[in-house]
Parts: structure tokens; sequence; C-alpha cells
């Protein structure tokens, strides 16, 4: 019986280490996706902002030459 205390014990180890270096692997692998997503979201965001105040300049500026009043 003692016999086999190593050979569980060592098996045991090698498959909680196993698992535990599969998930440390997938961690690390899904943070650089998601890395890589927010870089694209920050992209689309910058683009959207600066897409949105291009147009309230071509707004403000299309008033002014028709000669609308844009004062409070």
């Amino acid at each position: 019986m003692i016999d086999w205390i190593p050979i569980v014990l060592v098996t045991f180890k090698v498959l909680v280490l196993g698992t535990g270096m599969f998930f440390a692997i997938k961690w690390h692998y899904d943070q650089g996706k998601k890395e890589k997503e927010q870089r694209a979201v920050g992209k689309l965001t910058v683009v959207f902002v600066l897409s949105l105040l291009g147009l309230v300049f071509a707004t403000f500026a299309l008033a002014r030459m028709l000669g609308l009043d844009l004062t409070y």
C-alpha cells in the first residue's frame, strides 16, 4: 500500500500543475485578445468623436454662411 502513495501523489501533482498551467496560458491569451479589442474600440471612439466635431464645425460654418444668428 505504501508503495502506491508516491505514484498517486505525483500523478495528482502533475494533474494540478498541468491544469494550472493550462488556465494560466489561456488567461494570458485571452488578455492579449481583449487588449486588441480594446485598442480597436478606442480607435473607433476617436474616429467617432472627430467626425462629430467635424460635423459640429461644418454645421456652424454653414449656418454662418447662410446668415443665421447663433448667439444666445
